[in-house]
């Protein structure tokens, strides 16, 4: 199985406070990737002081995590508008996005982006 992990489940990853029933799913994954998009979701919040870490360090921390890079192309960006709007967070929406296109299994701690797609997985 192919992942892509959702921001929060990334930095729980990276900080050790994921749950071992998550840690097993990305440890038995044929590949795990984190999308740009989250990257820049950490900044932002970064820069508004809701999360605190050192961000020049990130990259390699998720590479040294095993972790695979996976950029934003126009094809996700466009995919977004095949979403219905159950969600609001842009950054949420865009994951999904990305999972849809690629495929890729995006592994998530927010239960309502189930509704969108079978690749979904509810972290926990």
């Amino acid at each position: 199985m192919r992942l892509l992990l959702d921001t929060h489940v990334a930095l729980w990853s990276l900080d050790g406070s994921i749950e071992k029933a998550t840690a097993r799913l990305i440890a038995e994954a044929d590949a795990v990737y984190v999308s740009a998009a989250s990257l820049w979701e950490i900044a932002i919040k970064h820069a508004l002081g809701r999360i605190r870490l050192s961000l020049a360090d990130l990259p390699a921390s998720l590479t040294a995590s095993g972790f695979r890079e996976l950029p934003v192309t126009w094809r996700h960006s466009i995919e977004v508008r095949n979403l219905p709007p159950r969600h609001k967070d842009p950054f949420d929406r865009l994951l999904v996005a990305q999972a849809m296109s690629e495929p890729l299994h995006l592994l998530t701690s927010d239960p309502s982006l189930a509704a969108y797609s079978p690749l979904v997985i509810i972290a926990g």
